[in-house]
This record gives C-alpha cells, sequence and structure tokens, in this order.
C-alpha cells in the first residue's frame, strides 16, 4: 500500500474483502497493481482457491510465503 511513498508497506496476505477495500482507498492504481489485483478478485470469485503475485525471482519464495501477495477468498 502507498507504493513510491515514505509510509508504502507490503501487504504478504488478505482476503478479496480486503482487496476490495484497499482498492476502492486507490491503493491499487490501473497502471500498476490494479489489473492484477482485478484478475486475482475475478478468479477467486469464480472458485479458485488462493492467488499469489510476485515476480519471477521471487516465485519460489512467494510459493513458501515468505515474498509476494497472497490473495485468498
Amino acid at each position: 500500500m502507498n507504493y513510491g511513498k515514505v509510509e508504502q508497506t507490503n501487504i504478504g496476505r488478505m482476503t478479496v474483502a480486503e482487496a476490495r477495500h484497499y482498492m476502492a482507498q486507490g491503493h491499487f492504481p490501473p497502471g500498476s497493481m490494479g489489473p492484477k489485483v482485478e484478475a486475482a478478485i475475478e478468479f477467486l470469485e469464480g472458485g479458485g482457491e488462493r492467488v499469489i503475485i510476485t515476480n519471477p525471482d521471487n516465485f519460489e519464495k512467494a510459493l513458501e510465503g515468505v515474498a509476494g501477495t497472497t490473495i485468498t477468498p
């Protein structure tokens, strides 16, 4: 949240409800995390169990739960 600002914080885990709340607050802009979070919400609301947003370099760490952002229903 607060990407690029002094008060920037990482979100390790969140639910769909939390993701929607943060989106409403403007934390996931369209040219950044917005499309990724919207796709994650759509996937989870369609029956998916978990989404992990990360970069290729952190893929294994994200699967271990120590990198990236995990979103659950």
